[in-house]
């Protein structure tokens, strides 16, 4: 976990409460924290559940590996330190959205699990569901449409997972979805009908 380095710094405290916002919204906020190899499904998935929760009328951000690291988080590599650099900003943010009453949807390998459970420790109860998107590394390499195993085998990617760089599997994720013989859009109503008996988003 980052240092606290500024000092002299207060929490404000806004007089409009997360309550407030979910009350307007028609749902709860949380985060749906999809993680596993690359090439398993995570982005298409988030992007699938992003389109089917917005026709209910909730609303919705996918945070995405790649999209971050444009932006955020463009000062990190991909060494272990930079990538728990990277998972930490990425709860933090997505801790916000849940303030902010929003349904948070990110797509990262986060293959560490000691940085997946410190996204968790900061939240709320229940706001922070990990969805495990099982798919053989076999399998992620058959599809590799940006070429990167490739690219990894042949030693132009160092430390890259599954191949050069360890992936620790969640041990009690709230869903496991396995992806290797099910479809996109039975991956995503997988998701929302969890998030529909939790109590987070409206039934249909």
């Amino acid at each position: 976990m980052a240092d606290q380095k500024a000092t002299n710094i207060v929490w404000h405290q806004g007089a409009i409460t997360r309550e407030d916002r979910q009350q307007l919204n028609g749902h709860k906020g949380c985060t749906v924290w999809l993680t596993g190899l690359s090439g398993s499904g995570k982005s298409t998935i988030a992007v699938e559940l992003e389109k089917r929760l917005l026709e209910r009328g909730v609303r919705t951000y996918i945070l995405d590996g790649d999209n971050i690291r444009h932006g955020l988080n463009k000062n990190l590599g991909f060494s272990p330190d930079d990538r728990t650099e990277n998972i930490r900003r990425i709860g933090e943010v997505a801790k916000l959205f849940c303030d902010a009453g929003l349904v948070a949807l990110t797509a990262f390998i986060s293959p560490y699990r000691a940085d997946r459970d410190q996204v968790r420790a900061i939240m709320q109860q229940s706001d922070f569901i990990e969805v495990f998107v099982d798919c053989p590394v076999e399998v992620c390499e058959q599809r590799d449409v940006k070429g990167l195993y490739k690219k990894a085998r042949a030693g132009e990617i160092k430390e890259f997972t599954g191949v050069s760089a360890p992936y620790e599997a969640p041990s009690a994720p709230e869903l496991v979805i396995e992806t290797s013989d099910q479809s996109v859009e039975k991956s995503a109503l997988q998701i929302l009908t969890y998030l529909e008996r939790q109590g987070i988003v409206p039934g249909a």
